[in-house]
Formats: structure tokens, C-alpha cells, sequence
């Protein structure tokens, strides 16, 4: 059997990294072509979406999606990894802390900011990640990210000094680091003991399978997985044109803004997707049908 070429999403279970479960879907799906948009930590559940064959090749752009997290704040404790599975480095005691200071602390924190990636991220710096170096006892100098968070929303939990926290941000946020910076607004410590993705964009938790359920029968066509670009379908000469990898007009297409846009056929097949080339025309980037 052929292996499939689409895309999965799948509810990751708590103690798994998100390459364990590229792993388990390679053997489940035979597939050796797969990968997913966007790293969770390995205590993090929730939405991680999958390409498998030539979706991998799609996985940038649901990868620079917006997200949407559930999550819970501990304050009065910090730790080495910014959440609850590293080592206590400090305590201070917070019990007087209440919502409203909290939610006051959490306007401050919204809009966009700057962020520090964490040391036990997967960015690389010299070449190398820094959770490996972070594993051999090392701390480097990392440059702050721009990053937007549209929405923090602070609610009670009915445990003291424990706060739970909805975010609506962009891709390249860390909810860590986000936890950690709310804690010390409030003029002390903080970490993350339990994170939910619930959205990649409009990929949903209400559409996410237990990892066990993955099968080929499963995968969705490729186009899917790039259902939140602005579209266009193309007629049979465009879409030989496309497939060759030729530029074509953009202004008959109906299409607005600075692109990607996903390229169909006339039977809702993805051809491709293209960026700008110049003001008016559009430049296949990846390829999905050739021309024949």
C-alpha cells in the first residue's frame, strides 16, 4: 500500500515529546515523511498537527498560525525550566496575591512584547538547540523575540496562589516564559503547571484524535492543510502553468494582501502555493501536482 499524503491532527497525551508522537505516526501510518507545526513541551496536551508524504512540504504555514492556550499559573515558585517538571531555584510567598492584581499584571503582558526563549527550547543558537545545551548544565546569551498576545484572560481556579489563563497569541510564543514574566510583574515568581493547546489556527481540539487512532484511512487531503490561506481555483491552463512552475497574473484570481495564497484545481485538488512576484503576479513556492 502507498503511503498517504495528507494531514492528521492529533490530541497529544501528556508525557510524550511531539517527536515521539512524529515517531508513532511513521510507524502507524508507514510513512517515513512525517512531521508536524509546532513544537509542545512534553508535559503539554492538546492540538498538534500532523503532514505526512508530501503535506510535509505545508507544514511552514500551519506552523505560522496563531494559537490558543488553556493553562495554569503557580505563583510564589520558580523553577529551571519555567514549568512544573524542573527543579525549584526560588520562593517567595504570594498568598496575598489576588485576581484582580494578577489580571491588572496580565494587561501589562498583552499586545505585543518581547520574549526571551527559554533555555530548554528548541531554538538554536551557535549552531546548536538550546535544550541540549540546557541538558549539559550550559546557559547562553539569547536575543529577544517579538511576539503578539491578543487575548490573556486570568480566571480563579479555587486554589490559592494558582490561577488559570486562557491566551490567544501568535506563532512563537512561549506560554512558559509568559507565566514566569507574569509572576514577576507581580514583584515575584512564577511557573506554568499545565498547559492545553487548543487551536493551530482554525485546527481545534473539538477535531483532534487520541493518538491510538491514527491510521492512513484517516489522513485528509493535502488542501486542508492549508484551508486557512486566502484561496483561488484555477482554470486547466493555470494550472499547467503552475505545475511548471511558472508565475501567472494575480489580479484575474480576486486575490488581496501580501500572500501565501493556496492555489486549487477546478475538483478542489491543491496545486500549489504561491507568494507575490512583484505588484501583480503570483510565484508558485511549493509545488504539490506537476504538470502533465
Amino acid at each position: 500500500m502507498a503511503s498517504p499524503d495528507g494531514y492528521l491532527v492529533v490530541d497529544k497525551p501528556a508525557g510524550w515529546t511531539s517527536h515521539d508522537v512524529v515517531a508513532r505516526c511513521r510507524r502507524l501510518l508507514q510513512s517515513r515523511r512525517v512531521g508536524h507545526a509546532g513544537t509542545l513541551d512534553p508535559d503539554a496536551t492538546g492540538v498538534l498537527v500532523i503532514g505526512v508524504g508530501r503535506a510535509t512540504r505545508l507544514l511552514r504555514y500551519a506552523s505560522a498560525l496563531g494559537k490558543c492556550y488553556l493553562g495554569e499559573v503557580a505563583l510564589g515558585v520558580a523553577t529551571t525550566t519555567l514549568d512544573a517538571s524542573g527543579e525549584v531555584t526560588g520562593r517567595v510567598e504570594m498568598g496575598a496575591v489576588g485576581l484582580q492584581e494578577v489580571r491588572q499584571a496580565a494587561l501589562s503582558l498583552t499586545g505585543r512584547i518581547e520574549q526571551v526563549p527559554p533555555m530548554v527550547s528548541a531554538v538554536k543558537v551557535g549552531g546548536r538547540r538550546l535544550h541540549e545545551l540546557a541538558r549539559r548544565g550550559a546557559e547562553v546569551e539569547r536575543a529577544a523575540r517579538p511576539v503578539e498576545i491578543r487575548r490573556l484572560d486570568v480566571y480563579e481556579t479555587g486554589e490559592p496562589g494558582v490561577f488559570g489563563i486562557f491566551v490567544d497569541c501568535s506563532s512563537g510564543t512561549y506560554i512558559r516564559v509568559l507565566a514566569a514574566d507574569l509572576g514577576e510583574r507581580l514583584g515575584g515568581l512564577a511557573h506554568l503547571r499545565a498547559l492545553r493547546r487548543l487551536s493551530v489556527g482554525s485546527f481545534s481540539d473539538a477535531e483532534a484524535i487520541p493518538l491510538e487512532a491514527v491510521s492512513p484511512d484517516g489522513v485528509r487531503p493535502p488542501g486542508g492543510l492549508v484551508r486557512d490561506l486566502q484561496s483561488a481555483v484555477l482554470s486547466r491552463e493555470l494550472v499547467l502553468a503552475v505545475g511548471q512552475g511558472k508565475s501567472i497574473e494575480r489580479n484575474p484570481l480576486g486575490l488581496t494582501g501580501e500572500g501565501p495564497w493556496a492555489l486549487f484545481d477546478e475538483a478542489g485538488e491543491l496545486v500549489a502555493v504561491a507568494g507575490p512576484r512583484g505588484h501583480d503576479r503570483l510565484q508558485p513556492v511549493v509545488v504539490l501536482r506537476s504538470a502533465s
